[in-house]
């Protein structure tokens, strides 16, 4: 029988794969790497698991950057460095990582929150991100001001507005151009996302139509319950029923797709960890738990992922990652 009372009660997601006939989770050769510089950011948005804000100091330094390239020069599975934060503009080595890896020869993106791109001292960040052809992963959680402004501050969508202005200029979201814009959605409560497909669909249509705005895709993207949303959802008393909606709607398929199976999650200091949800949990790797204690990322091959009640964010409704969803 499967509890589901709270959060604390409800089954270990081991737990739940073996009572449904699915094998654990394995890790298979590493072919994206997820780096989070650092939870500075010039934004401090209701929702943000990272809990990422202008007044946090965590950041990623020199040494551990130079180290993660070190590493990726040596695990050549790994076609994708994918950077993000906090806002990862802001951190004094982005640039760094970027071309680095972009030399060789690793497709970079990047996870935006849009607004720093209109900051005073970024108005050059563009221009790089096009030069490097990297991939701009926005975060625009609604395509009216109203929504957006809600869960991210106000005039937080203006801005955004803006900077998607800016990007579409130089060639970014505009068919042909190889210089891809995605935009990602998470709903606005606790409930799971809509149709993926139909959403993004909405996106262009609105975004088009209202402001003149083209993107390539839309991500829907489960809110986790962690950090933030989790606080939130506790003072609205509505965490036993979040947990719930994600265990009922469990998704075999999702199970099997999950991104931490090709992934490895690095923090602003180094450690390693199967996803980024892990990594706010303060869940690293069971072994090498440190970019400092490999010499490439193929020995993680074949390690147990550590799973917890959070992972059935992933596997609800149509699954979630940071790609979209999964089914």
């Amino acid at each position: 029988m499967i509890m589901r009372t709270a959060e604390k009660s409800t089954p270990e997601f081991d737990a739940h794969l073996q009572s449904r006939g699915l094998a654990m989770l394995v890790r298979r050769r590493a072919t994206a790497l997820q780096v989070n510089v650092g939870k500075l950011c010039n934004q401090a948005c209701h929702h943000c698991h990272v809990a990422a804000g202008p007044k946090r100091t965590e950041i990623m330094e020199e040494a551990t950057a130079e180290r993660l390239l070190e590493v990726l020069e040596r695990s050549p599975d790994v076609g994708l460095v994918d950077i993000t934060g906090g806002a990862p503009e802001l951190n004094p080595w982005f640039r760094r990582i970027t071309s680095r890896s972009r030399e060789l020869g690793r497709a970079v993106s990047l996870r935006s929150n849009l607004t720093v791109l209109v900051m005073a001292r970024h108005e050059d960040e563009i221009g790089f991100l096009a030069e490097n052809r990297v991939k701009v992963i926005a975060s625009l959680p609604c395509y009216t001001a109203e929504n957006v402004d809600q869960q991210r501050g106000s005039g937080v969508f203006a801005d955004s507005i803006e900077a998607l202005r800016r990007l579409n200029a130089v060639g970014y979201g505009i068919e042909g151009s190889g210089l891809d814009l995605d935009l990602v959605y998470n709903p606005l409560g606790a409930f799971l996302p809509p149709a993926q497909d139909g959403l993004e669909a909405a996106y262009h249509e609105r975004l088009f139509d209202d402001f003149g705005v083209s993107f390539n895709r839309l991500y829907a993207i489960t809110n986790m319950p962690i950090k933030r949303f989790s606080e939130m959802l506790a003072r609205e008393g509505k965490k036993e029923a979040y947990m719930s909606l994600l265990v009922d709607h469990f998704n075999d398929a999702a199970a099997s797709e999950v991104m931490c199976r090709d992934l490895v999650s690095m923090s602003w200091d180094g450690r390693l960890f199967d996803c980024d949800f892990n990594q706010m949990l303060k869940m690293p790797l069971e072994r090498s738990a440190s970019i400092f204690d490999v010499d490439s990322l193929d020995e993680l091959t074949g390690g147990a992922i550590r799973t917890a009640s959070h992972c059935f964010g992933c596997t609800a409704g149509s699954g979630s990652s940071c790609g979209g969803a999964l089914t």
